[in-house]
């Protein structure tokens, strides 16, 4: 094996080498998330976090102790107030998610929002209002996509955009893991929480690296599985197929709550020119280029969790210090959110294969496609 001369570089980028010159940021949000992933990275990598928030105070208190936070405000319209905070990072859940960054957009902060952005489709058409304004404003919305910075898929996907494989054939993803507690969790509230929610890292990276495309077909279904405790009440097992104009397709499948300590999330990218193969999660972090008569096993650097968390923030940081669009902004993400919205409807169908009316899979930096509405996938 060989190396090649240069390999992209898939760590994190902050812009500035004092994290004192940097765009400070407030925490909307003190629960787990924000506890065991959002702080750890931004202490390690050095995002000056100002202030926070939460609706249970307490939890604010403790977050602010633990990670040396100067400022708690009693609510989020003293945070959105506080001149420190230039970016709003919403570690927040789903419900009320497009109220707050509307109204972090109207006090002229930067936005940082959870994944997923949405999962109500009746929403999209004020998402695109509420993106009109940030667009006005220099105001930059970004989506904490944090799997795209996960090192093998964030690697994977520089040497798809310089063209490693050539043009891309297919996409397989196979979920060999645990799923994480999900009986009793508000995850048993979510409609087919798997093609919703959970699997939307899943779609993300898909997204990038079948940009270029448009998404005609988009099929899913999702089950309950044997063994699968009877008061856990989403399905735990389910599998996505998505076709491009191109021929291009991606399939995705997670078997169900899978009992294996050696396991990962094995992916393989194929294209006209060469094959990329890896894994991420459970220690399993890898990546190889085979083209032509060489392979090419890179050297990874860091971890999904919580580097990843690192890499989004750092993006966002960056773009708005470079006073450019963010490649995870909320219009690059809203593909992501209707692949994961058709794949809901065509598991609603049966299965059945829906075809998004004008899915385009943009790159970075260019137009989003049609400006999406409610119910826009018909049925076959």
């Amino acid at each position: 094996m060989t190396a090649p001369a240069a390999v992209p570089d898939h760590r994190p980028q902050l812009p500035g080498r004092d994290p004192a010159d940097r765009p400070g940021v407030g925490v909307v949000g003190a629960g787990a998330i924000a506890r065991t992933a959002h702080l750890p990275a931004y202490a390690a990598w050095g995002v000056p976090v100002v202030a926070v928030a939460s609706r249970t105070p307490a939890h604010a208190h403790d977050l602010a102790g633990r990670f040396a936070i100067p400022t708690v405000h009693d609510d989020v319209a003293s945070l959105l107030a506080d001149p420190r905070v230039d970016v709003v990072d919403l570690a927040t859940g789903p419900a009320g998610r497009l109220d707050l960054i509307e109204a972090a957009v109207a006090a002229g902060k930067h936005v940082l929002a959870q994944k997923p952005l949405l999962v109500d489709p009746a929403e999209l058409p004020r998402l695109e209002r509420v993106l009109a304004v940030a667009a006005g404003r220099g105001v930059r919305v970004a989506v904490n996509q944090n799997g795209r910075w996960a090192p093998a898929w964030r690697l994977a996907t520089l040497l798809v955009r310089d063209g490693a494989i050539g043009d891309v054939v297919g996409v397989t993803h196979l979920h060999d893991k645990p799923l994480p507690p999900l009986a009793g969790t508000p995850f048993d509230d979510v409609p087919h929480m798997l093609l919703t929610d959970y699997l939307v890292h899943w779609l993300d990276i898909t997204r990038c690296w079948l940009e270029g495309t448009r998404v005609t077909t988009v099929a899913a279904s999702d089950a309950r599985v044997p063994g699968q405790p009877d008061d856990a009440r989403n399905p735990w097992g389910a599998t996505v197929h998505v076709g491009c104009d191109t021929g291009a397709s991606a399939s995705l499948r997670v078997v169900g709550d899978a009992r294996t300590r050696t396991g990962g999330c094995p992916f393989w990218v194929h294209g006209t020119q060469g094959t990329l193969r890896g894994s991420v999660l459970l220690g399993s972090d890898a990546l190889e280029l085979e083209r032509g008569t060489t392979r090419t096993r890179y050297a990874l650097d860091g971890q999904w969790f919580t580097d990843g968390f690192a890499g989004t923030m750092g993006e966002l940081l960056s773009a708005v210090t470079d006073g450019r669009e963010p490649e995870h902004s909320a219009a690059h993400v809203s593909a992501t959110v209707r692949l994961g919205l058709a794949a809901r409807d065509s598991a609603e169908a049966g299965g059945a294969p829906v075809h998004p009316d004008g899915l385009v899979l943009t790159r970075p930096g260019e137009p989003a496609g049609r400006t999406p509405v409610p119910s826009e996938a018909a049925t076959a």
